[in-house]
């Protein structure tokens, strides 16, 4: 005997009502853990630590936090300074050399959660050294607000952005390592092939003795060794033209990587000249009279005269 169809009907909806009771809750969490606050980020850099810490420092001391902003046309948040400690995190007990960026009243930063009110934005870095081509490095940021103390937690943006930047840094020191190590190979091997045509030419000794001459128009020593300043003079110019620039009449910054965004070093000013010592498209890792390293923008640097 088959069921009443009033029963077959009410069971039908029941069944129904069942499956979406079950399946709206899932999907609800599902959406719910698209954004997850306060994981912070552990990365492992393929990098020895000297170079990680280097990086970070110049990033902690570049006046800004990325991946958050406080008005809709910002970029990111500026003003932010560096800091040997923060209240706002706990005490960091697990070894490794920690560093503190804040920037304090800061306006509703956004991508933390419920985050509202006055407060302080603080971003903390911890490097741990792994092994000798290895580092471990942490980043936590967090917002506390000034009146109520309530701590707010990122959804991660800064803590991504962030590292880019020291990424980015890390990745310059690495290539201006590799071009200066391509730069002395290729000054050793030029070295190498000039001592082997030295030593394969042969001596006056060693030369047969020149035919009788009918007519010998020596030349005379003056004017040959006049002949041959002017060519060394000319080489030495050329030579010049090639590795040394001077910072045009707007003057210059000299940047610790070869990006718009990354310290400034110090200003260079009008008419200094600097060696080059890497070339890429848009940039030129160059020394300073006085010894440092940096990068000019090709733009910012014209010839010797």
């Amino acid at each position: 005997m088959g069921l009443p169809r009033w029963f077959a009907n009410l069971l039908c909806g029941f069944c129904g009502s069942l499956v979406l009771f079950v399946v709206l809750p899932l999907s609800a969490r599902d959406k719910k853990d698209v954004v997850q606050y306060g994981q912070g980020l552990i990365v492992n850099v393929p990098a020895p630590e000297p170079d990680v810490i280097k990086a970070v420092e110049e990033v902690v001391q570049n006046g800004k936090i990325q991946g958050t902003k406080e008005y809709a046309k910002d970029e990111f948040v500026g003003g932010a300074i560096a800091a040997n400690d923060s209240s706002v995190f706990p005490p960091w007990t697990e070894g490794g050399k920690v560093y503190y960026k804040l920037r304090l009243h800061a306006v509703d930063p956004r991508n933390f959660k419920e985050s509202g009110d006055v407060g302080t934005l603080a971003v903390r870095y911890v490097v741990i050294k792994q092994d000798e081509a290895h580092t471990v490095l942490r980043i936590d940021a967090v917002f506390v607000e000034d009146f109520r103390h309530r701590a707010h937690a990122s959804d991660g943006s800064v803590e991504n952005a962030e590292y880019k930047d020291i990424h980015d840094h890390v990745e310059s020191m690495e290539l201006m390592k590799d071009q200066t190590v391509q730069a002395e190979r290729e000054k050793q091997e030029a070295s190498q092939k000039t001592l082997v045509t030295v030593s394969a030419t042969p001596s006056a000794s060693e030369l047969p003795p020149d035919p009788p001459s009918a007519v010998e128009t020596p030349v005379p020593a003056p004017l040959a060794a006049s002949s041959s300043i002017e060519d060394l003079q000319k080489r030495v110019h050329e030579l010049r033209q090639l590795t040394q620039r001077k910072v045009k009449a707007t003057g210059a910054s000299l940047k610790s990587a070869p990006f718009h965004t990354a310290t400034t070093l110090k200003p260079l000013v009008p008419g200094a000249e600097v060696l080059i010592v890497i070339s890429t498209p848009y940039w030129f890792g160059v020394e300073t009279h006085d010894g440092q390293h940096g990068w000019i923008l090709r733009d910012d640097l014209e010839e010797l005269p």
